[in-house]
């Protein structure tokens, strides 16, 4: 049997990766993938020696310099657990020999994304390019699916990324990889209101931490949040709900009065932040105040304001907010519905 002891070295050159297309071998588990250079180790090698034989092996390549980056473990349904020794690594020369697990190409590292890539691959990248220490990193798949991210162990965000046409695609991205590259994926919104002698209605504004990474110190939905794998809205809006405002509410305290799709492009302390979401919004109606426990690392603070004056301030961009004009215009149109009696 082969050990389950492995290495993976991603050769750097010109602000590119040599990647290798593995079409060439039979049964191959990572058949069609795009991956670095590697494999297991042989009897009594050291991970340094594993590294320089597979390199010599399947590129011919000598490296300038080497460097251990992590170590990635592997667990999935379908094979046993694997423990990669993870590398980045130099070379002055640029032609690499015949390799007969798959074909060797530089890429640009700013396509290397769009490569069918295993999705735990892209979170490694990420680490690769913004860390300068090693680090410990926990994949557990389920066929193909990645449905388990731990970093340093502490948990990763994982959302279901979505088809076009909304549906749940069963394909996961890591939360910063989503934002990296615009995937579509599901986020739920409650808004709370409470009855009025102006408009009729006013709304909950959250204002947003300074700390946040994306839209701080803005007033935004009253509760909102992204939905992670195997979650669906109705149960993530409640969860939401209770994290950043203290409020325990029930299903069907939930109003659900429709859909809304946004993308949006932003750059956020130096970052891109490509937020592109479908969203189901939903109403919450305060009879009585509420009793706020707000979330300190995500809501700095909480105000009630009248529906038509938010809609204005909105539309002329009069207080900082990263509310939706068209999310605002959607909650009085069901607000006139439920008044006419012809809300359900």
């Amino acid at each position: 049997m082969k050990s389950n002891l492995t290495t993976l070295c991603y050769i750097e050159k010109d602000d590119a990766w040599l990647m290798m297309h593995r079409t060439k071998k039979e049964n191959d588990i990572n058949k069609d993938k795009w991956i670095g250079v590697g494999g297991h180790f042989e009897p009594d090698e050291s991970p340094d020696e594993c590294l320089l034989r597979e390199v010599r092996e399947e590129t011919g390549l000598t490296l300038s310099s080497y460097q251990l980056r992590g170590i990635i473990t592997f667990s999935t349904n379908t094979w046993p657990t694997e423990y990669m020794f993870l590398y980045t690594a130099t070379t002055e020369s640029e032609d690499f020999i015949s390799c007969d697990e798959g074909e060797l190409v530089w890429v640009s590292k700013s396509k290397v994304n769009s490569l069918n890539l295993w999705e735990g691959d892209k979170i490694f990248f990420r680490l690769l390019e913004e860390r300068e220490d090693m680090f410990s990193l926990k994949l557990t798949y389920h066929d193909d699916t990645l449905i388990s991210a731990i970093l340093d162990g502490i948990p990763m965000e994982l959302f279901e990324i979505l088809n076009p046409d909304g549906t749940f695609s069963g394909r996961t991205s890591e939360r910063n990889i989503v934002h990296a590259t615009g995937a579509l994926h599901a986020t739920s919104h409650v808004w709370l209101i409470r009855p009025n002698e102006a408009s009729g209605y006013d709304i909950l504004l959250q204002e947003r931490c300074a700390t946040k990474e994306s839209y701080p110190g803005c007033y935004d939905i009253s509760s909102a949040g992204h939905i992670p794998y195997s979650e669906d809205y109705v149960t993530s809006a409640l969860r939401e709900l209770e994290e950043e405002l203290g409020i325990v509410a029930t299903a069907e305290e939930l109003h659900f009065i429709g859909t809304h799709q946004n993308e949006s492009k932003e750059i956020f302390h130096g970052k891109l932040f490509w937020n592109h979401e479908y969203s189901h919004v939903y109403l919450y109606l305060c009879n009585e105040e509420p009793i706020f426990h707000l979330q300190e690392e995500e809501v700095a603070s909480v105000r009630w304001m009248d529906l038509e004056d938010c809609i204005q301030a909105v539309t002329k961009g009069s207080i900082p907010n990263c509310i939706f004009l068209k999310e605002l215009n959607l909650i009085k149109e069901s607000l006139d519905m439920r008044d006419s009696g012809n809300y359900n």
